[in-house]
């Protein structure tokens, strides 16, 4: 592992040679952590607000977690949300991961609790020397480089005027793949994601749909990390609560279930901490703990 910056430039052996095909291509780039990671075949951007609620929080996670695992290395910002649940994701999964920087890579901005993790097993990556803070100016620049280093870049809750958008359109400018993920029409975070669509980004709702799309026909790896309900009847209503708040009497429609049995199932999900009961008695799958994030 790279602990000590290390200085690159173009034609070198550590130089990733797709940003020289990339509009106002970088002319020198600082490197930290496993630098082998800029030789993965395989890679794919994973943005989003840094103000994302709750549901964009666990969907980058769970892409990144999903995607790490079907052998793509994860590439974002390391900014608070978004970015930052998705390199954790992509580190829960043992999986590679870059962070492209606004400042210096000696001193990475913002705080992350996975900061060490992840120079574990990715690589901390920026075009500014050691001792450069971040300013304002350098983030739309650094979103070209996340784009250029991808194949593909997915986009997950972005405001209407976001930075992501600015990486989005790099990527579509760079020849990418943009994909996007569909938000609640009446969400501030989810009209960026709409924008894009009707640009035409591809929507997608899965793991699976992002790599079927990419071409890839191998069968996804049943998802890991959190343990499940084992029994059936838990499970199916843990997947009826991904992503949704529902009352009981919604979900005895959906599941088909007698109202006492719900009940006592509810119950049983609530204390094993697997499903959460909120204002109004709307059940919900817990979120990605926050305070894993910067």
């Amino acid at each position: 592992m790279q602990s000590i910056p290390l200085h690159v430039v173009p034609g070198g052996r550590s130089w990733p040679a797709e940003l020289e095909a990339i509009p106002n291509p970088p002319t020198e780039l600082w490197l930290r952590g496993r630098i082998e990671c800029l030789q993965s075949p395989r890679r794919l951007a994973i943005v989003g607000s840094r103000s994302a609620s709750g549901y964009g929080l666990d969907q980058a996670y769970r892409f990144g977690a999903a995607l790490a695992r079907a052998g793509y290395t994860i590439v974002s910002g390391m900014a608070r949300g978004v970015d930052q649940a998705a390199h954790l994701g992509c580190l829960d999964a043992q999986g590679a991961t870059i962070a492209v920087l606004g400042n210096g890579v000696d001193e990475p901005w913002p705080r992350f609790d996975g900061l060490a993790r992840l120079m574990a097993h990715g690589v901390l990556l920026s075009e500014h020397p050691p001792g450069q803070g971040p300013r304002r100016h350098h983030f739309p620049l650094r979103n070209r480089l996340i784009a250029g280093l991808c194949d593909a870049v997915l986009v997950i809750e972005a405001a209407h005027a976001s930075g992501s958008l600015i990486t989005a359109h790099w990527a579509l400018e760079q020849g990418r793949e943009v994909f996007a993920l569909p938000g609640r029409v009446d969400h501030p975070m989810a009209q960026g994601s709409l924008r894009l669509l009707r640009e035409g980004a591809r929507a997608v709702g899965s793991p699976e749909q992002v790599l079927a799309d990419l071409g890839h026909s191998v069968p996804m790896e049943a998802e890991q990390g959190s343990p499940r309900p084992t029994g059936a009847t838990e499970a199916r209503i843990c997947e009826a609560l991904q992503g949704e708040s529902l009352g009981v009497d919604e979900l005895v429609q959906r599941l088909d279930l007698p109202l006492p049995e719900l009940l006592a199932h509810l119950a049983e999900l609530q204390l094993a901490g697997w499903v959460l009961r909120g204002p109004g008695g709307l059940y919900r799958a817990p979120p990605m703990d926050p305070s894993r994030l910067g």
